[in-house]
């Protein structure tokens, strides 16, 4: 291979007043380190976004609800940018947990663990939740579950539109208003999951783990083009990838938040390039992993991809 040195390294100049589309736009001049993969990561989605015939995929894991990230989801889902989410059973117990008018607060991580137990706080790094929203979150939950057809199988999807019909806003909320299927195939791993192992012990209503193949499946075969935008990693990203391994096609678009080395053989960690070789990505595919915070870098990735959408 020969290598060439043609495409140089535009120094960036910060100005007064530039959006974000326009620092982004610098970033991708600049074109090194994470801030170029960042700016690759904006092009990749906006092609995602833009084309028609694309059913675009959302992976959501770690904690990104407490962090006040549930709502750039709620918003995409609004807009019609997500055809398919899935998430972790832990962010959407929280999106419950703020629909129903309870609050996440800003704490520190510094601090004593045992003292924050004995106030009934619970903490996410530097996040506090105290444990009087998971009474109220309880209370509505078992309500909810109430309301549920005795003796009916249903699926995990089903069960989530079932609670999504019934907030007012959030991720839930506004899957169920808009139609677009919620998948969270570890639910048992969640508040939401002990909340309903809770209520079965005196209910009789079964939830079909296995039901949903059958709708996602429908997609993938039926999807002309598939695009995959992965925060996080783990059961999610790994449930959007194997769903496309039944058809003769794979991801066309894939973006990739995470903080996760590759080199100790995680999912989470795992570069976009390892799922070509499964056939989970195209060989062609546009493809690119941002390593980082994803509170940093999923607000400029969405922001600047809606500024260049003109949204």
């Amino acid at each position: 291979m020969t290598h060439e040195c043609t495409d140089p390294v535009r120094q960036m100049h910060i100005r007064p007043g530039m959006s974000v589309g326009e620092l982004v736009d610098a970033m991708g001049q600049a074109g090194a380190y994470n801030g170029g993969s960042l700016a690759e990561a904006v092009s990749i989605t906006e092609a995602m976004f833009s084309d028609p015939l694309t059913t675009r995929f959302f992976g959501l894991a770690g904690a990104m609800v407490p962090a006040g990230m549930g709502g750039i989801v709620s918003d995409l889902l609004e807009c019609g940018y997500i055809d398919i989410l899935v998430s972790t059973g832990a962010n959407l117990t929280h999106d419950i947990i703020e629909a129903i008018g309870c609050h996440h607060y800003h704490g520190t991580e510094i601090c004593d663990d045992v003292d924050l137990r004995h106030e009934e706080i619970n903490r996410i790094y530097d996040v506090y939740l105290p444990t009087e929203a998971f009474e109220h979150f309880e209370e509505f939950m078992q309500r909810v579950y109430s309301e549920l057809p005795k003796g009916a199988v249903i699926s995990i999807s089903d069960l989530l539109q079932h609670i999504g019909e019934r907030l007012k806003s959030g991720i839930l909320a506004t899957a169920a208003r808009k139609g677009i299927p919620v998948y969270c195939p570890a639910i048992q791993d969640s508040m939401v999951g002990l909340q309903y192992w809770l209520f079965s012990q005196t209910n009789r209503v079964t939830i079909d783990a296995f039901a949903d193949m059958t709708s996602l499946m429908n997609r993938c075969f039926s999807a002309e083009r598939a695009g995959a935008f992965i925060v996080g990693g783990g059961v999610p990203k790994n449930f959007i990838f194997q769903s496309m391994l039944m058809t003769e096609n794979g991801f066309s678009y894939a973006v990739q938040l995470t903080g996760d080395r590759p080199d100790l053989g995680g999912l989470s960690g795992a570069t976009l390039d390892e799922a070509r070789s499964w056939g989970k990505i195209t060989e062609e595919a546009r493809a690119m992993t941002v390593y980082g915070d994803a509170t940093i870098t999923l607000p400029l990735i969405i922001a600047a991809t809606l500024e260049r959408l003109g949204q």
